[in-house]
C-alpha cells in the first residue's frame, strides 16, 4: 500500500507526557509517481532530549521505545495489499505476515550454518520499513530500485526515531542482510517469505473460495533452500488434496 501518512505519527497525547517528543515526527505522503520531483519522505528531527539514549548506547530511552512501538503500530493496521487487490475478505496485516515467519523460523529444524535466533529477529524486521511506506506490490508500478530506495530510507528515519545505538544498527543490519539476500538466514527467511504467503493463499482459497493460483505461480521454482522447497511441497500438496 503505497499511499500512506500525510498526518504526524506520534500521538498528541504522547507529545504532552514526555519533553523528548517535543520535537515531533512527521512523514510525507509516498505517491505512486516516480518522478524526481515527487517528496521524499522528512528527515527525523535531529533534536534529543537529555534523557534520550546517545548513539553508543545499548537501548533506546523510554520515550525512543514508545515513539519507535507507536509508529510500529501501523504494521497491525495495515493490510497486505495482495490480498486486498485480490477481494480477500478481512485480509491480513504485515505484522499478521510477519508474526507467522517469526514462528516458522522458530519451529524450523536447525540447519547447518544457520543462526536459527537470527532468522527469528530477520522475519520480524523483513518488512518493518512497510509502516512508514506501506505494502508496494509489483501492481503499484514502482520500480524496484525506488522501492528500495524508499523502503532504506523509511528504516534509516525508523532507527533515528529509536534513538540510534545498538538496537538500531541491530535492526539496519538485518534488514539490509534480507534485502540483499546476503546470508543464509537471509536466503532461509526468504523462503519462509514465500512459504507464508502460499500457505496464507492456500488458506483463504479453503476458506472462502478463492482462486489465488497466481500466488503459487510467483513463487515457483524460487526457493533457495530445502527447508523452503520442502515447506512449499507440503503446501502444495494440501492444496492438491483439498482441490
Amino acid at each position: 500500500m503505497s499511499r500512506v501518512l500525510c498526518k504526524s505519527l506520534i500521538p498528541s497525547l504522547l507529545s504532552s507526557s514526555s519533553s523528548s517528543i517535543s520535537a515531533q515526527f512527521r512523514f510525507t505522503y509516498f505517491p505512486t509517481s516516480s518522478s524526481s520531483s515527487s517528496p521524499r519522505v522528512s528527515r527525523m528531527a535531529t533534536e534529543a532530549s537529555s534523557s534520550s539514549s546517545s548513539s553508543s548506547s545499548a537501548s533506546p530511552s523510554p520515550s525512543s521505545a514508545i515513539d519507535f512501538l507507536t509508529l510500529c503500530h501501523r504494521l497491525k493496521t495495515t493490510k497486505r495489499e495482495g490480498w486486498v487487490r485480490r477481494g480477500v475478505n478481512n485480509p491480513e496485516s504485515i505484522a499478521d505476515h510477519m508474526y507467522r515467519m517469526g514462528v516458522m523460523a522458530l519451529i524450523a529444524a536447525d540447519l547447518p550454518g544457520v543462526d536459527r535466533d537470527k532468522c527469528v529477529k530477520m522475519a520480524i524486521v523483513h518488512d518493518i520499513a512497510e509502516a512508514i511506506v506501506g505494502d508496494i506490490t509489483p501492481a503499484d508500478g514502482i520500480p524496484k530500485d525506488e522501492k528500495s530506495r524508499r523502503e532504506r530510507a523509511a528504516l534509516e528515519d525508523m532507527c533515528k526515531l529509536l534513538g540510534g545505538g545498538s538496537r538500531a544498527k541491530e535492526i539496519s543490519d538485518l534488514w539490509m542482510e534480507y534485502e540483499e539476500n546476503s546470508s543464509l538466514e537471509a536466503k532461509v527467511v526468504k523462503d519462509f517469505d514465500k512459504v507464508e504467503m502460499i500457505l496464507q493463499a492456500l488458506e483463504y482459497e479453503n476458506e472462502q473460495g478463492k482462486d489465488l493460483e497466481e500466488f503459487f505461480q510467483s513463487t515457483a521454482g524460487k526457493f533457495q533452500t530445502e527447508v523452503g522447497k520442502a515447506w512449499a511441497s507440503e503446501v502444495a500438496s494440501r492444496r492438491k488434496k483439498s482441490n
